[in-house]
């Protein structure tokens, strides 16, 4: 019995070697892959906190920032007056059609039976009807702007007497010439163009043919111009 006891215990004695062998050697292992591991982590971080990352996580500089701010400045300094002539440019038409239309509305209503039919035409005719207009504004005064020009009016007044009125347009911009002239031209009985309250160039009358390039030629540039177009 003591015998058996003996074998046993050197049995035993071998298997247990045989596994703290076997342990050692895993946990061997184990720790290589974690030093392995950790020596990667570590140039992963290295690399990350690197010049390269922290010159891509620093943002723009102030100098960055400046040139930008300069070129956007610069892009609207030269393309917002561009976009606004452009913008006054198509709103021409639209405006000479409505002074025509008032136009015709008055000389219809006017008729030919009395000596002065348009003795009592004034601004207010004009504001009366553009109440409800897209394209004129009527201000609080009464005025009638009309949108080609900052600041721009209309006035409507009579002339010779009642026997014709006029249509005044002031302060209209350079890039409205010789569009509004064009489309009220074949309204107009004689057409004047000039700066600011100057007397101005006729551009139409009974023995002047209308020209756009004379009426182009009479505009200054910027919101100073004026027409006057006289109808009977």
């Amino acid at each position: 019995m003591q015998k058996i006891t003996q074998q046993v215990g050197e049995i035993t004695q071998q298997v247990g070697g045989r596994l703290d062998r076997q342990s050692r050697r895993l946990a061997r292992r184990q720790a290589d892959r974690l030093a392995r591991e950790g020596a990667a982590m570590r140039a992963l971080r290295h690399l990350s906190d690197g010049p390269a990352a922290r010159r891509r996580q620093r943002g723009f500089t102030l100098i960055e920032v400046s040139i930008v701010t300069a070129i956007v400045l610069l892009i609207a300094i030269i393309g917002i007056p561009a976009i606004g002539g452009y913008v006054m440019e198509n709103k021409v038409p639209k405006v000479g059609q409505e002074l025509a239309r008032f136009v015709m509305h008055t000389r219809i209503n006017a008729g030919s039976a009395a000596d002065a039919p348009y003795d009592e035409i004034s601004t207010a005719s004009l504001a009366a009807m553009a109440a409800d207009s897209t394209v004129l504004t009527v201000a609080g005064d009464g005025s009638v702007l009309h949108g080609l020009g900052s600041g721009g009016t209309v006035e409507v007044a009579s002339a010779e007497n009642g026997a014709a009125f006029e249509v005044r347009l002031k302060k209209v911009n350079h890039v409205a010439c010789p569009a509004i002239a064009s489309v009220l031209q074949r309204v107009s009985d004689r057409i004047t163009v000039g700066a600011d309250e100057g007397a101005g160039q006729t551009v139409k009358d009974a023995t002047t043919p209308f020209s756009a390039l004379a009426a182009e030629a009479a505009c200054t540039k910027g919101d100073v111009n004026q027409f006057v177009f006289h109808v009977s």
